[in-house]
């Protein structure tokens, strides 16, 4: 059932859309934004050093100088985080009352052993993490990146488990079902008594971390009509930009994990009063054959948007729906597509394996550089204010480009100026404002390929095998958010090391992308042998994208010569007995021909004449008409 037609009638981006989406649905994004990304804040690890309890009574200068090595790290040189000096300390203080004279007379040694005694946090910045509360560093400094690993794994498994939930009970009870998850393992995590329980509460708030901000965006698109749909997908990533900036915002005011884990939650239990205010989307339910629902809902909807419907128009709707659902039970034998569909075909198999490999790149590189951001040097709460506020302007340019260069263009440049941008960190990682600049234009390139790829993608799979395809490609895109933490781990003793992995990744992606071919103002693929006709568009990488100027014109040749054919069919008989000479033979072997030779030139040309006066004549009314 066609509901992009009853759109038309109730109306395609009234008052009723605009007011659920912008009032309901984009607020409905922010849990997603800051659950995903408060966990780097509460495992944040500060600076520290090992305690010792003999210097206790010093200032923490004084005591790092007399009992600390350094080392070199991250192109300089930095006081020891897990080594101290091998020396007997009591005596050191009872001999020498001034620092000064401890540092003369303290032994010249080499020797270091692991801190005994724990360790002092620089509390400047925090004033309590799960890494200072529980002592995760060290030999225990990975536990905080297992945290991330285990929450995008999470993620992965509530994608699969909640998507069957969204389809089998509809998108509005599944977002409230998500919201009772999610906030209740977020308040949970706020009252964790060790790491394992930490964790344990994480993972579940990951369940619902992509569900929760699919729901919404998929019931916006379902809401409005085709030529809306730009839109919701613009406003829907800057509602998730924005969240991002807010989050920046809270860590920056609240710097304890268990307070900063209620204030990332409790804000959206008034989230639940939308239960009277978000609608179930009526396409949903017409698809489940659920009339009277859909019916409240279109009424309201026409008659917020000012439109009026006819008194019996679900009645036909209904008749409609019986009809297909009886012609799809007689259609049962009809082919079922799999998996194995998009990779039986030659073309159809690379391009599914280049998306594939994009869409990974794309979702590691976001994923990454958002965590990266507290990391990267200087104020980690201006960086990743940053991180979020960059994405913002990146939407101003990006849809004008996609219309221009197109699609493919606008992917590749978005991902090799990313891309370039990380690897030139490499050349200035001692000066931190360029780095940050450089991070800035990275995450700009990121933002808008993260956009650009799952439309792109959805005009490249076929119809028959598109929901199919989508979906295999995200699922292995998730696996980013698994692999980036252990990425960023490595650059603990190397900091511009995951720039440089993410900044390769981003080029190799761009540059795939060009394999691929245009689909602006292209039709969409509905076969199989539709998506392997399209092809790869290797030979053609230059070739600029078809504008509808093109298509235009080439409309009016393909008129022109069904025009000519059409002519030509009408009139065949009339010139075959025109052109055919009437040879009357006697027995003397004479001819004598029906029409002489002038009077048959001079009509052949009345005949041209006429011909091009009516392709002139169709020509116009076809103007005429458009």
């Amino acid at each position: 059932m066609d509901f992009d037609a009853i759109l038309a009638d109730v109306g395609e981006f009234g008052s009723y859309q605009q007011l659920v989406i912008y009032l309901v649905l984009l607020p409905a994004v922010l849990p997603c934004s800051f659950h995903a990304y408060s966990q780097l804040f509460m495992a944040a690890q500060p600076d520290h050093w090992c305690k010792v309890p003999e210097l206790q009574k010093l200032d923490h200068i004084s005591s790092k100088n007399i009992s600390i090595p350094a080392e070199y790290r991250d192109g300089g040189l930095h006081y020891s985080e897990c080594k101290m000096y091998d020396l007997n300390y009591t005596d050191l203080i009872e001999n020498y009352v001034f620092v000064e004279n401890i540092l003369t007379n303290r032994p010249d040694t080499k020797n270091t052993l692991d801190c005994k005694h724990g360790w002092i946090y620089d509390k400047s910045t925090y004033q309590n993490t799960v890494v200072v509360e529980w002592d995760l560093v060290c030999n225990k400094d990975f536990y905080a990146t297992l945290g991330l690993v285990l929450f995008g794994i999470g993620g992965i498994i509530g994608n699969y488990i909640f998507g069957y939930l969204q389809d089998s009970l509809g998108r509005r009870p599944s977002f409230f079902i998500y919201l009772l998850i999610e906030c209740t393992f977020g308040v949970a995590t706020a009252f964790s008594q060790n790491f394992i329980a930490w964790v344990i509460f994480r993972i579940g708030v990951g369940f619902t971390v992509p569900a929760i901000l699919a729901t919404p965006y998929v019931l916006a698109i379902e809401l409005v009509g085709p030529k809306h749909r730009t839109l919701c997908t613009i406003v829907s990533n800057i509602a998730y930009s924005l969240g991002l900036v807010f989050l920046a915002g809270v860590v920056y005011l609240i710097r304890d994990w268990r307070q900063l884990a209620l204030a990332t939650t409790l804000p959206f239990i008034c989230f639940f009063f939308y239960w009277w205010l978000m609608p179930e989307s009526p396409r949903w339910l017409l698809a489940r054959g659920r009339f009277d629902e859909a019916e409240k809902i279109l009424k309201t909807m026409a008659r917020i948007n000012g439109k009026s419907l006819p008194a019996n128009y679900m009645i036909h709707l209904k008749r409609k729906y019986e009809a297909e659902h009886m012609k799809k039970n007689n259609n049962l034998h009809e082919r079922q597509y799999g998996v194995g569909d998009l990779f039986r075909t030659p073309n159809l198999r690379k391009k599914t394996l280049i998306i594939t490999f994009i869409w990974f790149t794309n979702t590691s590189v976001y994923v990454g550089l958002s965590y990266y951001a507290p990391v990267l040097g200087g104020d980690e709460f201006l960086n990743f204010f940053l991180a979020g506020a960059v994405e913002l302007p990146t939407y101003l340019f990006l849809w004008p480009s996609m219309e221009r260069l197109g699609r493919r263009w606008t992917l590749c440049i978005s991902m090799v100026v990313g891309g370039t941008a990380c690897l030139a960190t490499f050349l200035v990682q001692n000066d931190t404002a360029v780095m940050l600049t450089l991070y800035c234009v990275g995450k700009m390139g990121i933002s808008s390929s993260f956009v650009v790829l799952p439309l792109m993608a959805s005009e490249l799979y076929p119809t028959v095998v598109r929901g199919l395809g989508m979906s295999i490609s995200s699922v292995v895109g998730m696996l980013g958010p698994i692999i980036i933490p252990l990425v960023n781990y490595l650059g603990a003793d190397m900091m511009v090391l995951p720039l440089l992995i993410m900044g390769f990744l981003l080029v190799a992606g761009g540059v795939a992308s060009l394999l691929l071919p245009e689909t602006l103002h292209q039709h969409l693929p509905q076969t199989l042998e539709d998506g392997e006709e399209m092809g790869l568009d290797i030979d053609f990488c230059c070739q600029p994208p078809t504008t509808l100027e093109d298509i235009e014109t080439e409309k009016d040749s393909i008129e022109f010569q069904q025009i000519e054919l059409r002519i030509d069919n009408s009139n065949s008989c009339k010139c075959d007995t025109d052109n055919l000479s009437t040879i009357k033979a006697d027995n003397n072997g004479n001819s004598e021909e029906g029409v002489e030779p002038t009077e048959k030139f001079e009509h052949k040309k009345n005949i041209e004449s006429l011909k091009r006066a009516q392709i002139q004549s169709e020509f116009e009314l076809i103007n005429d008409n458009q």
